[in-house]
């Protein structure tokens, strides 16, 4: 089960634990995401909002579960993310309602 936002920014390394991939592949989708542009302070460092983060789940569904080229996923980002984000959080409640399930019957 996905657990909510407690804090209002979030650094790189929370992120990237939170999404189970690396900085440098946030770093990365930064560059090749317009869509994901974390606040920075003076000193460089990046605060992800929630909404950031929801842009990182997204893409993070598009390239790696649905493994998306590049290119599509960026498409389909930023023509679509409405649509996209809604289908996101319908798969994680499935997942959610599956895992429940499959402990129901196991325990």
């Amino acid at each position: 089960m996905e657990e909510p936002l407690e804090k209002k920014f979030y650094k790189i390394k929370d992120v990237a634990d939170m999404i189970g991939v690396p900085q440098s592949t946030l770093r990365f989708w930064e560059s090749e995401f317009p869509e994901l542009n974390p606040m920075r302070s003076s000193k460089k460092i990046r605060y992800y909002t929630t909404d950031d983060i929801e842009t990182v789940k997204i893409i993070n569904y598009l390239v790696k579960t649905r493994g998306l080229r590049l290119e599509a996923a960026k498409k389909e980002l930023s023509g679509n993310k409405k649509n996209v984000s809604k289908r996101l959080r319908i798969i994680n409640k499935l997942t959610d309602i599956r895992n429940e399930l499959q402990g129901i019957l196991g325990g």
